[in-house]
């Protein structure tokens, strides 16, 4: 009981940063794409994304060490949990150094030499794209004390440190109006690199002053852990390329194909999206702790129930939050963008929320794949799999399709990713025929009537959206939705404990 308080505190603490943090992010996206321009809004998401490329390694070790402090803090053995921060912290300044040298040399030639940015914005792009590095690498090794205060679920912290940074980037919107005078573009990279600087000091601090004998960073070097760490985040390295070729690849080849336009619409359709993944991620960044540390503490069953219930009910609230989005897209970007829409925004937008719904489905998933350590085969097939959208998308563009193919093949390979990230896992934990049939009669009825009433609405009923007919489909589509997982999407047991907590808050004023 103990352990279901904990996830659904942290939830709370989750959700109420993540609401606020939606609510900020949206709004000053519309400022800043007006401030800057369609133009400079695509090069700034596209020279991010150059350095994203590079920080693969990154990504690989903070998976690394995200699992083997959470081993450890099950055990309860501080020392260890330390052995682990210091060899991680070494790993990751290594990482940064390897980073720094990739993104000055290759990085450097890419993004002058390659990508398709406007002359006269190449200087502005360069100098953009040196901040970006510092950013990065400061970020890098960050990894090790964020990857502690997830491990103790220190979700308050995590909450509030993340209004901070929200409400600092809602005063840099406001800031870039005093700096008329100067390119728009490089003001705006200065100060996200100033208030990332002042976020990583914050974050130092607190786990200085909070976990100070885990977080003692000295001179320390155990081989045995190091190979450990080095051999589990070397095979989530295939995954870490794979996906962020899948996502920066992808833009990459967009822009040769189209230009810096079909990046900012990329940018825009990837902030809608995180706006509503967010509530997912959140949802199961409350859990992850406790599925690696069932795993670790060998009770199976309890870590079998986390998985799959973590996935389903991840997929349900996705579903949920997405209808209005895919019913409304084109008004919901008006109403926030206002006119300045740049072409294949709406297209890209609705494409990337249903890829979502899958990657709802995998992330608790791949979380106890990782739990295991057993994840070479795992990581392998996962990596063909989605390294397979850069030949793809670059077959779609030389043949002449539009961009929006190029984001249906991506979705179409979520998919076949899902399929073998399950597979993978029924071996692993020794999912029962009886486990996957109940998975399966629950979730595949609610994507079925999902997408046959998303298409009765769209295609049947509603000819244009007001405001009337926004509110009128949003609440039948939800109303279908809902009443649906409540019907097709839980078990007996789950409908039970439902009529209980009713009757329980009403039942005694009836």
């Amino acid at each position: 009981m103990s352990s279901n308080r904990t996830i659904a505190k942290n939830t709370l603490f989750l959700y109420f940063r993540m609401f606020f943090n939606m609510g900020v992010t949206l709004f000053t996206s519309r400022i800043i794409l007006k401030t800057l321009g369609v133009q400079d809004f695509g090069i700034y998401n596209l020279v991010g994304g150059v350095v994203v490329l590079f920080s693969f390694l990154n990504g690989a070790m903070s998976s690394a060490t995200q699992r083997f402090l959470n081993i450890e803090i099950a055990k309860g053995i501080k020392d260890r949990i330390n052995h682990v921060f210091c060899t991680s912290m070494n790993i990751h300044i290594g990482i940064s150094l390897v980073v720094l040298i990739l993104a000055e040399t290759l990085g450097l030639w890419f993004l002058n030499y390659k990508l398709n940015i406007p002359s006269d914005r190449m200087f502005a792009a360069n100098l953009v794209f040196q901040m970006s590095i510092l950013t990065t690498i400061i970020d890098i090794t960050r990894i090790p004390y964020s990857a502690i205060i997830l491990a103790y679920e220190k979700m308050s912290f995590y909450a509030y440190f993340g209004i901070f940074e929200t409400i600092m980037k809602l005063l840099i919107v406001y800031m870039l109006s005093l700096f008329t005078n100067y390119d728009y573009l490089v003001v705006y990279g200065v100060l996200l690199m100033f208030v990332n600087l002042l976020g990583n000091v914050i974050y130092r601090v607190f786990c200085i002053k909070n976990f100070k004998t885990e977080t003692h960073f000295r001179k320390y070097y155990d081989k045995v852990l190091t190979l450990e760490m080095t051999s589990f985040s070397g095979w989530n390295l295939f995954g870490q390329v794979a996906t962020v070729g899948a996502n920066q690849g992808l833009s990459m080849v967009l822009n040769i194909f189209i230009g810096v336009t079909v990046n900012a619409a990329m940018g825009i359709a990837n902030q809608v999206n995180a706006a509503i993944y967010n509530f997912i991620s959140n949802f199961q960044i409350a859990f992850n702790p406790q599925i690696i540390q069932t795993y670790a503490l060998n009770d199976y069953e309890k870590h079998r129930g986390l998985v799959i219930n973590t996935s389903k009910y991840s997929f349900y609230l996705m579903s949920i939050l997405a209808a209005p989005f895919l019913l409304h897209t084109e008004f919901i970007l008006h109403l926030w963008l206002g006119d300045v829409i740049p072409q294949f925004v709406i297209p890209f937008t609705r494409v990337i929320i249903l890829s979502s719904l899958f990657d709802a489905l995998c992330g608790p998933l791949w979380m106890s794949a990782h739990a295991t350590g057993k994840i070479r085969n795992y990581q392998l097939s996962i990596s063909f799999i989605l390294l397979l959208n850069l030949p793809l998308s670059y077959l779609l563009l030389k043949l002449g399709y539009s961009p929006v193919y190029v984001l249906i093949g991506k979705l179409g390979l979520s998919f076949i990713a899902f399929i073998y990230r399950f597979y993978f896992i029924k071996k692993i934990i020794h999912l029962s025929l009886k486990n996957i049939l109940v998975y399966a009669s629950n979730i595949i009825p609610i994507f079925i009537l999902f997408g046959g009433v998303f298409y009765l609405i769209k295609e049947g009923v509603m000819r244009e959206t007001t405001w009337a007919s926004f509110f009128l489909y949003t609440l039948i589509f939800e109303t279908i939705i809902f009443f649906s997982i409540f019907i097709l999407g839980i078990g007996r047991s789950e409908r039970n404990l439902i009529y209980s907590f009713i009757k329980s808050k009403f039942g005694k004023n009836a």
